[in-house]
């Protein structure tokens, strides 16, 4: 007689990775870790587009990169959720060493700039760390709060470089093809969490 286990597969745990909103240094400066970067109006405008987005309902918790445009971002919408914003230092930006709070001009001139931006899967910030780093820190954060919060629904609020990267390593891609995909300030991407890995459901998606 064939018997069938009952036994079920804890549910996943999704978290949606919002990116900030734009900040007076956008476009300009590689902000990094570097002093303050306050949103713009606009900047405020995208964080309350991610707040009034349909699809964010059932929320448990708000993580928050500990940079001030993430956690004023995190805060706009833990605001509308009724919800306080946990700081989790694994959600970091990137450490990009000597480069932070540089300009973009000044970067291009400097070849290890180019040689990062050609391969993030071995090259280094100069007196940082690589981008496997700040995934691996990334991706141990979410697999950590999806043993201990199965079924739940996370808002992590970070930055373009994480985001890309997470989502590259639940893709199974290099990280060389980080540039290949856009990831807006104010943007939304999703993934699933069980014990059986990751998905991608959602990729820079913007709140209308």
């Amino acid at each position: 007689m064939l018997m069938l286990s009952s036994s079920r597969e804890p549910p996943r745990t999704c978290f949606h990775l919002i990116r900030h909103g734009m900040h007076g240094e956008y476009g300009r400066l590689l902000s990094g870790r570097a002093g303050a970067s306050p949103l713009t109006a606009r900047g405020r405008m995208q964080a309350a587009g991610v707040a009034a987005w349909r699809g964010l309902h059932d929320i448990d918790a708000v993580h928050a990169s500990p940079r001030q445009r993430t956690v004023e971002t995190a805060s706009i919408i833990a605001r509308s959720l009724g919800l306080e914003v946990a700081i989790v230092p694994d959600l970091d930006e990137v450490d990009f060493g000597s480069w932070n709070g540089q300009s973009f001009p000044e970067l291009e001139e400097d070849p290890r700039w180019r040689d990062w931006n050609r391969n993030r899967s071995t090259s280094a910030t100069p007196g940082g760390e690589t981008m496997g780093g700040a995934v691996a820190r990334t991706v141990r954060h979410l697999e950590t709060v999806a043993r201990e919060k199965a079924g739940a629904t996370i808002l992590c609020v970070t930055h373009c470089d994480i985001i890309r990267g997470t989502i590259a390593h639940y893709l199974g891609l290099s990280l060389d093809n980080l540039l290949r995909f856009e990831v807006d300030p104010g943007s939304i991407s999703t993934i699933l969490l069980g014990p059986g890995g990751g998905s991608v459901t959602r990729l820079n998606e913007v709140p209308a």
